[in-house]
């Protein structure tokens, strides 16, 4: 699952979140390798995509993916 680009582990991630956060670990050890691979040391979600878009769903994304190693932001609203 490592060979997926960026992008990809990023949609993995949404699919996952809506589907309630099925299998959630492993996309998101998917995502910090597809991230490694790439050189970014910032993963960047659109709110819109999310199950939870309120701050408090974001912030508590925020913090289980940091204990999982990965930092997240989000992208500004239009």
């Amino acid at each position: 699952m490592s060979d997926l680009s960026l992008p990809q582990a990023i949609d993995n991630i949404y699919t996952s979140i809506n589907n309630d956060n099925e299998e959630i670990d492993l996309h998101i050890a998917a995502l910090k390798a597809a991230m490694a691979k790439e050189g970014v040391k910032e993963a960047v979600f659109e709110p819109s995509k999310l199950a939870q878009s309120n701050r408090q769903g974001r912030k508590i994304m925020q913090s289980y993916f940091k204990k999982k190693g990965v930092a997240v932001a989000f992208s500004k609203a239009d």
